[in-house]
Parts: structure tokens; C-alpha cells; sequence
């Protein structure tokens, strides 16, 4: 186990979950909130499958520097829509969580 990467891991998710009066907030809530950010709409609330899209635009965005994704454009309601360019590898359900949480602070650090 990355003892550095937990800890950064750890203290983004303190740092969100204070910015958002939250309780310790999990990946697919990161991933939410990131969808949120990036559609750049007033806060409101979203239906199931909104939330749902939110996620994935998350996953578009955290991929593109990796070279999954490129985004396309907007639609006419302002949401995001991207293309995959290169299949993503197959990868054990622990190595999926760390590739997004790798990439999740990829984000913050550059943001």
C-alpha cells in the first residue's frame, strides 16, 4: 500500500467534505461533485439520472489528461459531451478506484 497516496487521498477528501459541510465523503460523491463543477450550472437539485450523467461527465473529464477522452462540445442545455478515443484498460475493481482517486488529485492539483 502507497502510504503517500492514502494520506493525500485522505486529506482531499477532509478538505471537500469541510468545503461542503459534509461527512466523510466517498469516491462517487467526489465524482458528483466534480460533474457539478464541471457543468458549471447554479446549484440545484438534479434528478437520478442527472446524477448519474454528472458522474459520468466526472469520469470524462479525470480521464482526458490520460488520453480516454476528449470533450466534443456543449448541447444546447450546456452539458458537457465527450468521445472516447482510446479503450480503457481492463483493470481489477481496486485498480479502477485508485486509477480515478490518482486522477481525482491529478484534478485538484491542477485546478
Amino acid at each position: 500500500m502507497d502510504l503517500t497516496f492514502e494520506k493525500r487521498w485522505r486529506d482531499r477528501v477532509k478538505i471537500l467534505s469541510e468545503q461542503f459541510d459534509a461527512g466523510t465523503l466517498d469516491l462517487n460523491a467526489v465524482l458528483f461533485l466534480i460533474g457539478v463543477q464541471e457543468l458549471g450550472q447554479h446549484a440545484r437539485e438534479f434528478k437520478k439520472d442527472e446524477k448519474v450523467a454528472l458522474m459520468h461527465v466526472a469520469i470524462c473529464v479525470l480521464l482526458m489528461p490520460y488520453g480516454y477522452y476528449k470533450e466534443l462540445g456543449r448541447d444546447a442545455d450546456g452539458w458537457p459531451h465527450f468521445e472516447r478515443i482510446r479503450e480503457l484498460p481492463v483493470l481489477e475493481p481496486k485498480d479502477q478506484e485508485r486509477l480515478m482517486k490518482e486522477a481525482v488529485l491529478d484534478y485538484f492539483e491542477t485546478e
